[in-house]
This record gives structure tokens, sequence and C-alpha cells, in this order.
């Protein structure tokens, strides 16, 4: 079955309350993408971000991010007032986010809440964190310690509790048990109100397709809590770090600073974390993308004192191996292979023998700056068993991006669309058809190019800080007459089945309408004639 979906992470949706959330607007998404005829919404990662505010740098691989609960709720549950929601600051700017209001403001409105919701106990907060204690007794552990530690990374708090001695620990539970139950109480909102919209998007027909990072922060309850599952040295800091070696995107290439997993230990170990981190991520989402794929195969190893990744050096991963266990382990699962940039053989082999689809971003198709190769990213090249995109959270917009490439690549563009003359504008239009039109079974549309926007509207930008993450729709970008322009693509090419529409839905012929509505002034013509008679 050919499907379609459209990439908007969920800090993008509209909302006045600073950034998006699960609120009515959440919901308000979920209804346009019902009525544009898709069956997928992507998103980004969901979990509490740190420095630089990357949803691709988490405290934790199963937390969630407290910046995403609706306040509207704590009003209704009588936790807030409607006067103290209204007051705080958490930025004005409808298009833009700024997260340092929302650290400043939003988190002591949180607080606020949970100090009254200790007044009235609700048992099913207790019973989530007694099915949940396996990783929010370290998670709320950590955050509490953090604060305690005026927020900094743990390689910096005193040793009893960076190394985990039992009696340090036994007296931060003992003297910051509230402060704890803050942070699983956040968890407690935040797992509550998005069971709540993904059900609700599940019964509109739509699943949902979710993210998971390769690797995990160094500053997070699972390095701090497992340091014998990376590669560390004796006091814990990393010996090495993950990032991509150069490439035309960026002659220094990309130093990410996550610790790198010593994948002996997880094949020791029967690569539990692993399927426990599937498991859960299965919890959350329909579908997972696994971002860096490539990286099983061989992942780019950086000495940890090195300010680029130009003395990066390739080391095997598990390979195959690891989804083979994952798959006797949980069954089948819809997984989407992130296999972008360097692609050796190797890595193609790995991603055919899994049995995932891969991506295809047809910006790499006309962007020599790509190492990958161009022709893989060619539509006529695709296979069906692939995900399609224009772009995704780390491209340019494909408006911008037509903007940015040499001319002689919008010559290439051009030349491949048959459209010698016409604007820019409609170029990125057509390249948005071309890649529904596509014989990949599933193609994901971010909205900013169904929208025709230009890199302002960009996500992010690798390799950089302070501009990334921010963008944000508005409300009066969604109107219906969006919705049937992006429902009436897929129907031209399938992804949207005919039968599957209802009456009212099914776009109708401009000359079929014209005539039945004529058809009423010519009887009555008829009739008056016949009257005249």
């Amino acid at each position: 079955m050919r499907t379609s979906g459209v990439l908007l992470p969920v800090f993008s949706l509209p909302s006045p309350h600073g950034i998006g959330c699960f609120s009515k607007e959440a919901y308000e998404w979920v209804d346009f993408l019902k009525l544009a005829g898709q069956q997928y919404w992507q998103i980004l990662p969901l979990g509490p971000t740190s420095y630089g505010d990357s949803p691709y740098q988490s405290f934790s691989t199963y937390a969630g991010n407290p910046y995403f609960i609706d306040l509207e709720e704590l009003v209704e549950a009588g936790f807030l007032t409607r006067k103290e929601v209204e007051a705080c600051d958490c930025g004005k700017a409808a298009r833009d986010i700024d997260y340092g209001k929302l650290y400043e403001n939003r988190m002591p409105l949180l607080k606020l809440a949970y100090e009254r919701s200790l007044e009235k106990p609700d048992p099913k907060f207790t019973a989530f964190w007694t099915e949940n204690a396996w990783w929010l007794d370290d998670y709320g552990l950590f955050m509490a310690v953090k604060d305690i530690f005026d927020g900094n990374s743990w390689d910096q708090w005193a040793e009893d509790i960076r190394y985990r001695w039992d009696n340090a620990m036994w007296y931060y539970k003992t003297n910051y048990s509230k402060e704890i139950g803050f942070y699983v109480w956040l968890q407690y909102l935040f797992f509550t109100q998005w069971q709540k919209l993904k059900k609700y998007a599940n019964d509109k027909g739509l699943k949902i397709i979710g993210d998971i990072p390769i690797y995990v922060a160094y500053d997070s309850a699972d390095v701090w809590a497992h340091p014998e599952m990376f590669q560390l040295d004796q006091e814990r800091k990393p010996a090495a770090v993950a990032g991509c070696p150069p490439d035309g995107f960026s002659a220094d290439g990309q130093l990410w600073g996550n610790p790198l997993y010593r994948w002996d230990h997880h094949r020791n170990t029967g690569y539990d974390w692993w399927v426990t981190r599937i498991s859960w991520c299965f919890r959350l989402y329909d579908v997972v993308r696994i971002d860096h794929f490539r990286g099983f195969d061989e992942y780019f190893s950086i000495p940890a004192k090195d300010k680029t990744a130009v003395n990066g050096h390739w080391e095997k991963g598990p390979g195959i191996e690891l989804f083979q266990v994952i798959k006797a382990r949980l069954g089948e699962k819809p997984i989407i292979a992130e296999d972008l940039g360097y692609v050796t053989d190797t890595v193609r082999r790995m991603v055919k023998e899994s049995g995932y689809p891969n991506m295809k971003v047809l910006e790499f198709a006309f962007d020599s700056r790509d190492s990958s190769g161009a022709g893989d990213y060619l539509p006529h090249n695709y296979e069906h068993n692939c995900v399609a995109y224009t772009g995704t959270h780390d491209n340019e917009t494909i408006l911008g991006w037509l903007s940015s490439i040499k001319p002689e690549e919008v010559q290439m563009v051009r030349a491949y669309l048959n459209r010698p003359t016409e604007s820019k504008q409609v170029l990125a239009s057509e390249l948005v058809r071309t890649t529904i039109a596509s014989v990949a079974d599933t193609c994901i549309i971010p909205i900013q190019d169904y929208l025709g926007l230009d890199n302002s509207a960009r996500i992010n930008f690798p390799s950089t800080l302070g501009t990334n993450w921010r963008w944000r729709l508005i409300k009066s970008d969604l109107t219906k007459a969006l919705a049937d322009s992006i429902r009436k693509q897929n129907i031209v090419y399938g992804r949207v089945k005919w039968e599957d529409l209802q009456e009212d839905e099914k776009p109708k012929d401009p000359e079929e309408e014209k005539e039945t509505e004529t058809e009423p002034k010519q009887k009555k013509d008829s009739s008056v004639k016949e009257a005249k008679d």
C-alpha cells in the first residue's frame, strides 16, 4: 500500500504558551492531517533537552520533554489558575521558541502545580512510578542532583554521587525525595498526555513515526547510571566521542560529542539495553526511525580532546547481529533505517539484510556537496521499500535549497522536471510532487515544503548552536485549501485511495460542478417556455 505523511516536530506546533505542546492545537493538527488524507505524522525525539536545545541530546533516552505538557490541563485539574498561566512569560513570538524563558518561567510554574498536586495524591501517579521505577528512579535522582549542583554536568558533581557510592545514593534519595518526586510527576503528566494524543491520532487512522538517536548524551541519566556501557576512561569521562567525517557540507566534519558504546559489553549482555530501548520506543510510537543507521555497521570515533572531527577514524559496529537479536526478541517491528551520509557497500548490505526501508532525500540527488552518490536519490532509481523525502529536519527547505545550490545544479533540476523557465517557487512545488509520485512505498514531506517556505523556516543547521529547533507553525498556516491540495496530490499518485474518502471529501470536477449549477436554471427556463406556449 502506498502511504504518505508530514514531518513536523511537536515543538513546532502552534501554541499560546511559547512552544508546541500537547494542547488543543496538537489535536487540531491531527485533524488537519486527517483532512489532508495522510497516514503518518513524523516527529523528532521527545526527550527533555539540555544545552543547545537539541532533541538529539537528551537527559534520558526514556524520559519525555516537560515543555510539551499542556498547561491548560493543569488549570482544569485545579493545580494552576488561568491568571497564573497567562502571566507566565514563555516567549511572545508566534514563529519562534525562546528556550531561555521556558527554563526561567515555565519550570517554576510546573513546580507550583506539583506543590498543589501533593494536596490530593493521585493513585495513578503512584502506579506509574511503580511500573516505571526501572528507569524513573535513576532519572528522577539524576535531575534532582543536577539542580543541587546548579545544572552542571554529572562529571562535575561531588565524587561520592558522581560515582554513585551507596552512602551518597541513600543520602540524596532520603533528603531530596520531594525534588525527585517533582521530576517523576512531570513524566507522569507527559506520558499521560502523550498517550491521549497518540490514541486520538490512531483513532483518526494516523500513525506516529518516532525518532530514536543512535547515541545518548554524555550528560544523561543513562551514562551516569550505566558507565560500563560506554567508552569512558577511569574518571568516567569519554575516551572517544561520536561525529561524522568532513564532507561537502562541513570541512571540519561534525563533532557531536556523544560517548561511544562499548559494543563488546552490549554483545556480552545479549544487547539487553538495546532491546529494552527499542521496546520502549514502540510504547511511544507506531513506527521508529533509527537515526544514523550506518553507525551500526561502522561508527566514526573522534579523540575526546579534539575540537573538530578531522582526526577521527572508522571502527566496526555490531552490524546486523544487533537487529537479528531485536527481531528474535521483539518480533518484526516497523523500523525506518536512516542510512544517509557516506554509504558503503557494507552499509547497503546491512540495510538490505535488515529488511527495513531506508531513506531517500531528493535534495541529495542534485547537490554536489553530498558524498553518498547522487544516483541513489534520483526518483527513477528508487525501489519500493524506501521512504522518500524532499528533505529532513537537518536539511534546508526545498525552496531555500534551490537558492543555495550552484546554478548548474538548478539547471539539472530544471532538466529533470522539464521546467526550463519556471520560478524557483514552481520548481519547489514540482519537487514535492515528484517525491509524492515516486515508487517509494511511503513519502514524508516536511510541512515547510508544502507551504513553500524559505530557509527562515529551517529546523536545524548541523554543527551550529543558538538558532536551531526554534521554528513554529502559526494557526493561519493550516488552511482547508492547503489540506485539500495535499490530499489531491496524494490521490493522483495513489497514496490516498479514492474509495477511502467520504463523499463530501472527494474533490469535485469543476466542469461537472458547473453543469450541476446550471441544470436547475435550464429546467426553470424550460418550464417558463412551456408555460408561455
